[in-house]
Formats: structure tokens, C-alpha cells, sequence
């Protein structure tokens, strides 16, 4: 029986830590001066590249936290303190502006694979919300739902992608920044969660 409660959760989820809002102006800036086709390309191809990476983790993550002797609930509050900093990077505009400059230093006539799939898409965020969701939900049915609705994530990523030139000229800087507090705030509350059902793991949480 699909979860739907689940499906919708970790899509906010995951769909605040990618934050394909905040990647699209940067999107436009490391692909300024291209043609259309190749920003076509070089937005089809990052997001691919960061679908297999972020697959990868969910299928393989807990295995390896199991041969390092790391439990899923100790990995659940240390994923929801580190999405917690990323909700204080986002309301203060700090990852915003790393972002930023990542792109500016990066002279790459192709950012598909750097640094736009790893690390602005496939990023430790990103990585570490994979790999708790299918905790969650452990078994085939489970992974399938997770990657079920990172590759439904990672389509509106490639429709913002495709259509930055638009979002561009409609939202602005200062549409693009009150978005972006706002996924913060969600985002906050959701890491909090995490951390709330980690320590009910261990027995310290109601």
C-alpha cells in the first residue's frame, strides 16, 4: 500500500534541500553566453548525473554506515542538525552566496558535473535526506518510493532549468530570496523532525 503521507513529506523534503528555486539563478549564471541546446544539455546532464548519485547513496548508504558501526538513528540527529544548518544557510543567504561563488571561480566550458550535479545538486544535504528517507522506509517498496520522488524532484528541477530564462525576468532577486527564507523555515522545521525521531530511536523522545 503506497504511504501517500510519506510521499509527501519526503518530497518537501528533498525538494527544500535541492531548493530548485536557489539553483536556478545560479543555473543561469555558470551557463551564461551559452546557446539554448547547450544549456539544454548542460541542465539534462547534471540533473542525470546527480539522479545516479543520490541513488546510489539510498541503495548503499546505510550498509555503509552499518560497516562503520554508525546506526541509523545516530545518523538521523546528525542529518537533522546538518539540514538544520543548511535552514540557517538559507535564511541568512549564506548558501546562496556560495553558490554563487563556486560558480564564478569555476572556468569549465561544460558545469554539468561540476559543480552543478556534485555538490549544488548531490550535495551533502541533499545526500544525507537520501540516505534517511530510505531508513525510513527500508525494503524494495520503500527504495522505490524514495527514488520515486527524488526523480520527481530532480523533473522540476529540469523544468526550471529549461525555463530559467523565464523565472529570470518574472521573479527577480528579491522574489527569488523571499522564496528561498520561506524553504529555509520549512526546512528548519523538517530537520527538527528528523532529530525528534533519531532520539526517539534511542529512547530519550515520547
Amino acid at each position: 500500500m503506497i504511504d501517500t503521507a510519506f510521499l509527501i513529506t519526503s518530497f518537501v523534503t528533498l525538494f527544500v534541500i535541492v531548493d530548485p528555486i536557489g539553483l536556478t539563478p545560479v543555473f543561469l549564471a555558470l551557463t551564461q553566453g551559452m546557446s539554448p541546446a547547450k544549456r539544454r544539455s548542460v541542465g539534462l546532464r547534471s540533473c542525470f548525473t546527480a539522479a545516479i548519485l543520490l541513488a546510489l547513496f539510498a541503495a548503499l548508504g546505510e550498509a555503509v554506515l552499518g560497516f562503520v558501526g554508525i546506526s541509523m538513528a545516530a545518523f538521523r540527529v546528525a542529518g537533522g542538525a546538518l539540514l538544520f544548518l543548511t535552514a540557517l544557510d538559507m535564511l541568512f543567504e549564506r548558501r546562496t552566496k556560495r553558490r554563487q561563488d563556486q560558480g564564478s571561480d569555476d572556468d569549465s566550458d561544460d558545469p554539468s558535473v561540476f559543480p552543478m550535479a556534485m555538490p549544488l545538486i548531490a550535495g551533502p544535504g541533499s545526500i544525507a535526506t537520501m540516505i534517511l528517507l530510505a531508513g525510513q522506509r527500508p525494503g524494495l517498496e520503500g527504495f522505490a518510493m524514495v527514488i520515486t520522488v527524488m526523480l520527481a524532484v530532480l523533473a522540476v528541477l529540469v523544468v526550471m532549468f529549461l525555463a530559467s530564462g523565464v523565472f529570470e525576468k518574472l521573479l527577480g532577486k528579491t522574489g527569488i530570496n523571499v522564496i528561498t527564507r520561506l524553504l529555509g523555515m520549512l526546512l528548519a522545521a523538517l530537520s527538527v523532525q528528523f532529530i525528534l525521531d533519531g532520539l526517539k530511536d534511542f529512547g530519550f523522545a515520547g
